[in-house]
């Protein structure tokens, strides 16, 4: 029944709506043009999800030792991903690809149930082991954020069916970014923010750095 679903979303939202040009087209054809002046590295480890990760502009840096590909692109949610996968995933064959979305999609309307994140979630998953099948694939967290704290309850609850997922598969590892963002009384950080209280700032990517960094792959 799951693979059944999973094909289902796959195939649903890889389609074109009325003729028009899919959302962040323009941003995967930025990818391919890139890589065609600057061929990206053999077996790297692929960073892919939403702006948080778009925004990570020093991420080779933070992780000096790794070669890394960065493909987080505009504010895109898991369905976005699984449209893209053939284009930002598949193709460069990394030997890991750590994975950051699903606040998005919880924003993107309060009809989204961690049930559906979840499960775009393994559409996803499945979508990169079918043709991957001993890729790595590491999710982060749904972070905390002051400007969709009332998610806090759905973010929590869905970090805990992914994890609960994955520790169910080989060769995956889920990294906790919520925690490490909370005060010792359980409120959100204030200063690890932007403006927008949304997208984070050197320290709040100085958190991610430090949980990430061990579930690396040599």
């Amino acid at each position: 029944m799951i693979v059944t679903l999973c094909l289902f979303l796959t195939i649903t939202i890889v389609q074109t709506v009325n003729g028009q040009q899919l959302p962040f087209y323009n941003e995967i054809q930025q990818f391919k043009k890139d890589d065609s002046t600057s061929v990206p590295p053999n077996d790297a480890i692929l960073f892919v999800g939403s702006s948080t990760f778009r925004k990570w502009t020093d991420i080779q840096a933070a992780f000096r030792d790794y070669k890394i590909i960065n493909h987080g692109f505009g504010g895109s949610t898991l369905p976005d991903v699984i449209r893209y996968a053939y284009d930002i995933i598949v193709p460069y064959k990394p030997k890991q690809v750590v994975i950051y979305c699903g606040d998005n999609d919880l924003a993107s309307a309060d009809s989204i149930s961690t049930l559906t994140v979840a499960n775009r979630f393994k559409a996803l998953f499945f979508t990169i082991r079918a043709e991957l099948p001993n890729i790595n694939i590491t999710y982060v967290s749904i972070k905390p954020s002051p400007s969709r704290e009332k998610l806090l309850f759905k973010m929590k609850q869905i970090n805990k069916i992914v994890k609960r997922f994955l520790e169910q598969k080989t060769n995956t590892a889920f990294v906790d970014v919520f925690t490490p963002m909370l005060l010792p009384n359980g409120k959100i950080m204030p200063d690890i923010f932007l403006e927008d209280k949304l997208h984070m700032n050197a320290k709040g990517y100085a958190i991610w750095q430090k949980a990430i960094k061990p579930y690396l792959l040599k």
